[in-house]
């Protein structure tokens, strides 16, 4: 007779029941998150930028300053499973809204797929396309609104 497979944490358990290790293994590595965004004060749209935060180390997509990087960058915005409702404005790609939103993660994310690399084979990272924040004058943001961010 064999064994039932068991499902993973994600499948199982609501982000507010995750242990803080199971958390932060649902960041799959893109750094989107890290990228300027501007909203239309009028619609609230939000638009992706290819400016990323001066913290981020581009060629590795993650935060050099992480366990400070609230008081270093006052803006930067912390995910927790109390501020779900706000996920609306992470990437559809992003496993904290795929699952805030009763979705499975998709096959490239690092649990499923068992390496950090599918992320940035598929290009779904920001690695090797964006520019330093402090590097472009804020009234010259918008110019530089993409579209690949889904």
């Amino acid at each position: 007779m064999s064994q039932p497979v068991e499902k993973p944490f994600w499948q199982t358990k609501t982000l507010d029941e995750m242990t803080r290790d199971e958390w932060e293994s649902l960041c799959d590595g893109c750094a989107r998150c890290c990228l300027r965004k501007l909203e239309d004060e009028d619609t609230g749209d939000i638009y992706y930028t290819d400016l990323a935060c001066r913290y981020l180390q581009e060629d590795q997509c993650r935060c050099s300053v992480y366990e400070n990087r609230s008081e270093k960058m006052l803006d930067c915005v912390g995910l927790k499973p109390e501020h779900v409702y706000e996920f609306f404005w992470l990437p559809n790609t992003c496993a904290y809204r795929l699952i805030s939103e009763g979705q499975d993660l998709p096959e490239w994310h690092p649990l499923v797929s068992g390496t950090t690399e599918t992320v940035h084979l598929i290009g779904i990272s920001v690695r090797n396309r964006v520019i330093a924040d402090n590097r472009v004058p804020e009234e010259d943001w918008e110019e530089h609104i993409i579209n690949w961010v889904e």
